[in-house]
Order: C-alpha cells, then sequence, then structure tokens
C-alpha cells in the first residue's frame, strides 16, 4: 500500500461524522495493517450495506425491501405514530423499549401529504413529536398541528416531555432546559 492510498483511506475516514483527522489514521492503519481480515469484512459489509438498504417507503427507517420491519409488524400499536427526525432517532427510540407504536421520519414540511397518508393508513390517533426542542421544531409541530388537525379533527397532537435529566445536578442544566421543566412539572 503507497503513502497516497493510506491517505485516501484517512481521508474516507474522516468524512465520517463525528471522526477527527488522529481518530481516521487509528481507524485507517487498523483497518489496512492492524487486523486486515477485519478490514476486508468491513469493506464487504459496507458494500452490503449500500446495496440492499433503502428508506422504507411508509415511514423513511431502515429497510431491505419496500417497507421496513416495524411498519410490517401487525403487533405494533398503530393507534400511535412517532414523528421523528431521522432514522437515527428511531433507533435511539427503539433501544430504550419505552414505545411500541409505528414512526415517520419528517425531513421536511414538504413531506405533509406523506404524513397525513401514513396516518391514515394506520388509523393512528395520535402524533407524537419527537424532534430534537427548539424554535424550528416548535414552528414544525405547530405547522403540522394547523394543517393536520382541520383534515383530521380527532387526531391528538402530543411531544415527548423535556427537562432535567436523570443524575445531573441542576447547575449544570442550561437555563431553557430548566425552564421548561419547572413549567411542564408533573405532579407527584
Amino acid at each position: 500500500m503507497s503513502i497516497s492510498r493510506f491517505e485516501e483511506l484517512v481521508a474516507s475516514f474522516a468524512r465520517l461524522p463525528g471522526v477527527g483527522k488522529k481518530s481516521a489514521q487509528k481507524y485507517a492503519y487498523f483497518v489496512a495493517l492492524g487486523d486486515p481480515f477485519f478490514g476486508q469484512n468491513l469493506a464487504h459489509q459496507i458494500e452490503e450495506a449500500v446495496r440492499f438498504l433503502r428508506s422504507c417507503e411508509r415511514c423513511g427507517f431502515i429497510a431491505e425491501g419496500e417497507i421496513c420491519e416495524i411498519c410490517a409488524d401487525e403487533l405494533r400499536n398503530h393507534d400511535l405514530l412517532c414523528v421523528v427526525e431521522s432514522a437515527k432517532d428511531i433507533i435511539t427510540i427503539e433501544n430504550s423499549r419505552s414505545y411500541d407504536g409505528l414512526y415517520f421520519v419528517l425531513k421536511s414540511t414538504d413531506e405533509l401529504s406523506n404524513l397525513q397518508r401514513a396516518i391514515e393508513q394506520n388509523g393512528s390517533k395520535e402524533l407524537i413529536f419527537a424532534l430534537t426542542p427548539g424554535l424550528a421544531s416548535d414552528a414544525v409541530m405547530l405547522l403540522v398541528e394547523n394543517e393536520l388537525s382541520a383534515k383530521l379533527p380527532e387526531l391528538k397532537f402530543s411531544k415527548i416531555a423535556q427537562g432535567v435529566p436523570t443524575g445531573v445536578s441542576l447547575e449544570n442544566i442550561d437555563l431553557l432546559s430548566l425552564s421548561k421543566a419547572l413549567k411542564d412539572r408533573n405532579n407527584i
């Protein structure tokens, strides 16, 4: 392997989100020289993923066919439809094992007709917004609610709770999160 090939490999790893130059060099060295068998296997897995994975036609999650395993699962709670920003958010929620409904990846407000179709096809009764807290997300939620509440008057709208994370002292909480936690407090 020439130095330029190694540098190209480093540059490829460095293009990954969250990977800096030093980490990219470590990864490149490991897959090329440290454990070449692992490197070959990794290359094969990447090739297979690129060839066979796509976005689910119904919700936008990761699928090998037209629809993902979640949309194909008849045991999921069709009454609940959780709106997220990306397929990665679905993975996070699924790993929590705290939600058994369906999802919809809303990448832009141009997809409102697709969202409405998903709600109607699934017979969903509640739309749960699980978006990154902020003004842009609040605007999206307001727009979606305004657009869909007239067309689907029985649909309930909710959003995930915000506030103080477990195990974090108040001095380490940003003021917006603390303010939201106090405003949205629950009875005990």
